[in-house]
């Protein structure tokens, strides 16, 4: 059976057609859908198949290879031509008055549908699901590698399929489908802001800077605690002795100074004291009994109490 010149063959539909945009037969509504307008011939052919329903078909641009899918909404085209969105044409790579060939196909239900904005301006919509989801219900499927139209508020969006689920090309006609967004394509990663670079000069002046402002802050409890009957506080009698000497406190200063001074008045021999006291200075003869050393009398020790002296010399532990 022939229309128009062209012959349909097989138990399958498929025809080639000189395809148009909805704008040229004031068709402005096919441009928010998937959805072509056929010829009545093709009705007549599909009716004497066993095609299944929803009807959809599978369109081939030969000159590029270009495959795309689509469903049908009426078939009062005149013979010879196919009524398509003009977005379609352009994912197809097809001039008006371009043929294309369609056969019919069947398509499984997605599951699984990857998104992606080509502007970041389709984020900035108030409610960007309700319109994805109201402009969706247009569609009877969608194929990987395709980019849709949006229209929204007197703007067109455009958006990439990335990704399908379990084909390629799924039915998107009553079915739960998944749906995913990539970042849009004009989208930047914020930059960190670089700190400026400080020269060397700069960097040292505000160390001293800020270390003139340590020294000028208020340091509470820094000091030393003195006694004021002249003995050295406990504090001063547990630190150890490399603290001792590299600064010693002024009670520690006095005793060295007596001490010394005991030395030069002829004490050469070495010193023997009772039992559980510490002995410093030089070892000698242990038999003889060490001098008395010279001190004030308002500040002579009293007798068997131990007293603190400097860390002069070697220490010797006498047994009891």
């Amino acid at each position: 059976m022939f229309y128009a010149g062209y012959g349909y063959h097989g138990s399958n539909f498929e025809q080639t057609y000189r395809c148009y945009p909805a704008s040229f037969f004031d068709k402005p509504h096919l441009e928010g859908g998937d959805k072509v307008i056929m010829p009545p011939s093709a009705l007549d052919r599909l009716a004497s198949l066993h095609i299944e329903y929803p009807m959809l078909f599978e369109l081939h641009n030969d000159a590029t290879q270009r495959i795309s899918h689509c469903g049908v909404l009426e078939f009062v085209a005149e013979e010879g031509m196919i009524i398509m969105p003009y977005w379609m044409m352009q994912n197809m790579l097809l001039q008006e008055g371009d043929t294309v060939r369609v056969k019919n196909t069947t398509l499984p239900k997605g599951t699984y549908v990857k998104l992606q904005p080509h502007t970041t301006d389709f984020l900035d919509i108030s409610n960007p699901k309700a319109i994805l989801e109201k402009t969706l219900r247009n569609f009877s499927c969608l194929t990987t590698g395709d980019s849709i139209m949006v229209a929204y508020n007197n703007k067109q969006y455009y958006i990439d399929i990335v990704e399908t689920k379990p084909a390629s090309a799924v039915s998107i006609i009553e079915t739960d489908c998944e749906v995913d967004f990539a970042p849009p394509l004009d989208y930047k990663e914020p930059e960190n802001p670089q700190q400026p670079s400080v020269p060397a000069s700069e960097a040292a002046a505000e160390d001293e800077n800020a270390k003139v402002e340590d020294e000028l802050k208020f340091k509470p409890f820094t000091g030393s605690g003195k006694r004021l009957d002249g003995k050295a506080s406990k504090l001063q009698a547990t630190e150890v002795p490399s603290a001792s000497r590299s600064s010693p406190s002024d009670s520690n200063k006095r005793v060295n100074q007596e001490t010394l001074a005991t030395a030069s008045s002829g004490a050469s021999n070495s010193t023997r004291q009772k039992s559980g006291k510490l002995v410093f200075g030089s070892s000698a003869n242990n038999n003889k009994e060490p001098q008395k050393a010279s001190v004030k009398d308002d500040e002579s020790p009293k007798k068997d109490e131990p007293k603190f002296q400097a860390f002069s010399g070697k220490s010797y532990s006498l047994k009891r």
